[in-house]
């Protein structure tokens, strides 16, 4: 399913060397002049090329708007679809992965589920390039939430186990000059965020946000509050006083909880990280088989790949947790 969200939903269309991807949004309030300096502001942090420890790939991510505006610019009421055009790609780069799948990659489960029908160049539609419209509904997102007073920051909190950022950019540089890659940790901070937002059960907050979250490709853990560090505390520890502050608001001293209770919002900051895996596509030579041949062989991948993709998936992070919030409180009429 390509398609996420209830009152405000969004379908998220194209491969990685098609023509163009794009996504079309349902839900954006008529009314709402999107301001797209804004937008592009954003798509820019994800975007390819932009510094020596990303994959050299070069995209501007400009936004083509199909339709969704009346002639004013603003949100008539009917589905918006944005297009952006893919320019850079280089299909003669993947044609040894028709037969031959990466490790840690989707290659192989994308030939079992479709077969010879599967688009390889860059993944299909299994690539991270798929996370650029996510960014144009998320973007869209955080205007309408910023509106609202809702803020969301995320960070790299951890890159190849270290946490200085110097430290970081070494892990990086390193693992490049190899031909390998690193993963990391990106911590995201959502303040603002109302309490009552989300339902008990499996339309909880903590649901809603990990369904987005893990359509990221590359993500493959979230943990909210204390997440797996609560297991080690005791119940005195980890659990989050009340007390009532000076605008008789009810908080709490402490967020272990990582401001979800019961899968509802409590009014406090909403804290999670999320795991990012190395970058599966790496230059130094792996087993693998050939699907063809029905035998063992080696790989050396060959391309443009990123040797740690968590600095462009921060802003992606962001925008996931904006779609998640924002339908959540469409749905809570936390927005009129």
């Amino acid at each position: 399913m390509n398609r996420i969200g209830n009152l405000f939903n969004f379908t998220i269309w194209g491969q990685s060397h098609a023509p163009a991807i794009g996504v079309t949004i349902e839900g954006l309030p008529t009314g709402f002049r999107p301001d797209w300096d804004r937008l592009s502001a954003f798509l820019a942090r994800r975007a390819p090329g932009k510094n020596d420890l990303s994959t050299s790939r070069r995209e501007a991510d400009k936004t083509e708007v199909l339709s969704g505006l009346n002639p004013d610019g603003i949100c008539c009421g009917s589905p918006m679809t944005v297009l952006i055009w893919n320019t850079n790609t280089r299909a003669g780069d993947y044609d040894e992965l028709r037969r031959i799948p990466r490790p840690g990659h989707a290659d192989y489960t994308a030939y079992i589920k479709y077969g010879a029908g599967r688009d390889v160049p860059g993944g299909g539609q299994f690539s991270g390039r798929l996370t650029a419209p996510l960014c144009v509904a998320g973007g869209l997102a955080l205007q309408l939430l910023a509106e609202h007073g809702v803020s969301i920051q995320a960070r790299a909190a951890a890159i190849g186990g270290e946490t200085d950022p110097e430290a970081m950019r070494h892990a990086v540089e390193t693992a490049k000059a190899a031909g390998d890659s690193v993963g990391g940790i990106i911590e995201c901070i959502c303040e603002g965020v109302p309490a009552g937002l989300g339902d008990p059960m499996f339309d909880g907050m903590e649901n809603r946000l990990a369904q987005v979250l893990f359509g990221i490709p590359a993500v493959k853990g979230v943990e909210f509050g204390a997440g797996f560090g609560a297991a080690a505390l005791r119940g005195s520890e980890n659990n989050d006083p009340f007390y009532y502050d000076e605008t008789d608001a009810i908080r709490t001293k402490t967020n272990h909880a990582g401001g979800i209770l019961g899968g509802i919002t409590t009014g406090m900051p909403l804290v999670f990280r999320v795991a990012v895996k190395p970058t599966p596509s790496i230059g130094i030579e792996q087993d693998s088989v050939d699907l063809k041949a029905h035998t063992n062989t080696k790989l050396t991948v060959q391309g443009r790949h990123d040797p740690c993709i968590v600095p462009r998936a921060v802003p992606v992070v962001e925008a996931a947790a904006a779609c998640a919030i924002y339908d959540a409180g469409k749905e809570a009429g936390a927005w009129i």
